[in-house]
């Protein structure tokens, strides 16, 4: 079990956790997270080397032995209880990657089903939140739904440092990494455990979200996006969503769309809930094609391809 959700660990845990993200922030670390197909290939070329330890170890998650690291790491990783003793060697349960330029612990490669997940959505998503939200005046609370590792919390604080951020979350595992990260960011968010949206009856200036969006993965609840080609949870928070923003509020969207015979049902989806509630839309095709693997999968067998895409809902 993950020391991160283990009971006798707790606070202690956490706080190896903190004072690692601190140690690897001091040396200088930095690791882009790649897809899990790239990270699985470049994991194999070779074990860890002195050389690039903290990459290895931290980032590809590479079997390694003790000596690879100093003592005072040595020491972090295992009072946060994140190691495993293997045939090759140690690994380590968790992840640690950069986003811009702060530090998230999140999930190493697993196929538990509560793993919170970080690759290349996340970026394109703080990059979505950025170029829609930079600069811009008049909003001074947000939630982003489904907050996983809190790398869209985080980023909209970052963005409007005197806004309330409120970050949600259904996972336990994913809100225990989201309060490391959320502190060890000195980010003013605060953390809520629910699905979708809090009940309480609060309406925010911007409601953003990078749901799942794959079909078919109900055994992975960060890559499980539901019925309508993986679009069911997106449209649900959409819809849930608007309804409590406030006069002239925005919710962001960034997730994908299957496309097809070249129709865009994510697009004519939000088209309708714009219509309905009288919102003006702003959507875009980040990305033409990601995910390409999954479309092997039974329940891609008529879709061209998958698309990254942005979408704005905006309250008049």
């Amino acid at each position: 079990m993950d020391a991160i959700t283990s009971h006798h660990a707790g606070a202690d845990a956490a706080g190896a956790l903190m004072a690692l993200l601190s140690h690897l922030e001091a040396a200088g670390y930095a690791f882009v997270m790649p897809t899990p197909g790239t990270h699985t290939r470049v994991r194999k070329r070779r074990p860890a080397t002195p050389d690039n330890a903290l990459r290895d170890i931290f980032g590809w998650s590479r079997p390694f032995s003790p000596e690879l690291l100093d003592s005072a790491l040595l020491d972090l990783v295992w009072l946060a209880g994140v190691v495993r003793r293997g045939p090759e060697g140690l690994t380590l349960t968790i992840r640690v990657s950069t986003v811009g330029a702060r530090l998230f612990v999140h999930s190493a490669p697993t196929d538990d089903r509560d793993a919170v997940f970080l690759g290349p959505d996340s970026y394109r998503y703080v990059r979505f939140l950025r170029q829609q939200l930079t600069g811009t005046v008049g909003w001074g609370t947000a939630l982003d739904i489904g907050t996983g590792a809190g790398v869209g919390a985080v980023a909209l604080a970052d963005i409007n440092p005197a806004a309330r951020v409120l970050g949600s979350d259904i996972n336990d595992k994913a809100l225990a990494f989201a309060r490391i990260n959320v502190a060890h960011a000195g980010a003013g968010v605060e953390l809520a455990q629910c699905s979708g949206l809090p009940a309480r009856p609060e309406r925010f200036d911007v409601v953003a979200a990078n749901p799942p969006y794959i079909a078919g993965e109900g055994d992975r609840v960060y890559r499980d996006g539901g019925d309508q080609l993986g679009a069911a949870v997106a449209l649900e928070w959409v819809r849930e969503g608007v309804r409590r923003l406030a006069p002239g509020g925005r919710f962001l969207l960034y997730t994908g769309s299957a496309i097809v015979r070249g129709r865009d049902g994510v697009r004519e989806a939000l088209a309708r809930v714009a219509e309905e509630r009288g919102l003006a839309l702003f959507y875009e095709e980040i990305d033409p094609d990601v995910f390409g693997g999954t479309l092997g999968q039974n329940a891609y067998k008529d879709v061209e391809r998958i698309a990254a895409v942005g979408a704005v809902l905006t309250a008049s």
